[in-house]
């Protein structure tokens, strides 16, 4: 009688066993969805508004931050927040927050582009709001705005291009006894080149491709988008020389000094609005996210990093960042 009852006991066990398989296969299966969601969102790109100014969400003003470096990935980012912007009715307004001692001249074009367009597009007014640095590339992304205001303690201008790259001669030839071999079409085809120190000729050469474009299109649209500035006045201003915020408003370069409630009221009175409700787009945080920022803080010696490395990078840019 004795057997009967352990084949009893075991049965119970191993089902208590299958049981808790069960519910523990049912939790990792809910957190497998789980995170196959906030990957999902993590590669929409979507924005959330975070409220820091409450009122009508009839009525709301946007606010989107350009901050940091400008490089490709932060003008499309500033693209998307304008797409959002635009696509909601209920944004009578815009500022857009700077805090960017510049960066690429591309990227600098490209945000200043977009929001040319997007006030032609709406015809609702955008304010640029300066804190902290918004210097060259990010002077140059403000003018595209209708007003300009600036923090007290902002520093601002540089207007002007620079270019820098390495050159690695002494040290592979002297030091290492490498000496580099190019083959070239051309006798301009590795100007400038990272092995040799540039000629006087090959200093001009890139002072009238590279720096003299670059520079005649800051000056350009600086002076289209500060109409209280004459050409001669930008062109003397276009020395590359930085500005606290009384001087940037002696000079014209802004239109006042304030914070970030000034600039909400300005907004308000241009777009004939009164209270409102002043959000800020943010992106909301995902795994993806995340993982991608930690691999790209991993120094990748590859091809393109060795590119990028070697290769004179002329820039929108107060280096003194």
């Amino acid at each position: 009688m004795e057997k009967p009852k352990r084949r009893s006991g075991w049965k119970i066990f191993w089902g208590i066993v299958t049981v808790l398989s069960i519910l523990a296969n049912g939790v990792l299966l809910i957190m497998l969805l789980g995170v196959i969601a906030v990957f999902a969102a993590g590669q929409r790109e979507l924005f959330v508004e975070e409220v820091i100014q409450s009122g009508p969400r009839t009525t709301k003003i946007a606010v989107i931050a350009l901050d940091g470096i400008i490089d490709g990935q932060r003008a499309k980012d500033v693209a998307e927040q304008l797409k959002t912007a635009q696509d909601d009715d209920r944004v009578k307004g815009l500022i857009l927050r700077v805090s960017s001692p510049g960066g690429t001249i591309t990227g600098s074009d490209d945000i200043y582009n977009e929001i040319r367009k997007y006030r032609s597009r709406t015809g609702r007014p955008v304010v640029a709001f300066m804190q902290g640095i918004a210097a060259s590339g990010g002077y140059y992304a403000s003018v595209a705005c209708d007003k300009i205001i600036a923090e007290p303690t902002t520093i601002t201008g540089s207007i002007g291009v620079i270019m820098g790259y390495f050159v690695f001669q002494e040290l592979l030839e002297g030091k290492l006894g490498i000496q580099p071999i190019i083959v070239k079409s051309g006798r301009r085809k590795d100007w400038p080149s990272p092995f040799q120190m540039p000629t006087d000729e090959q200093r001009q050469y890139l002072q009238d491709r590279l720096i003299t474009p670059a520079y005649e299109r800051f000056v350009q649209i600086v002076a289209e988008g500060r109409r209280s500035l004459t050409p001669d006045d930008v062109n003397r201003l276009a020395d590359g020389s930085i500005y606290s915020a009384d001087k940037a408003l002696d000079e014209k370069l802004i239109d006042d000094i304030g914070y970030l409630d000034d600039a909400i009221k300005v907004v308000s009175e241009m777009a004939k609005i009164g209270k409102a409700e002043v959000v800020e787009y943010r992106k909301p945080f995902s795994l993806a996210g995340l993982l991608s920022a930690k691999s790209n803080a991993v120094l990748k010696i590859d091809r393109t990093t060795l590119y990028e490395m070697t290769t004179p990078q002329v820039l929108y840019l107060w280096t003194m960042y």
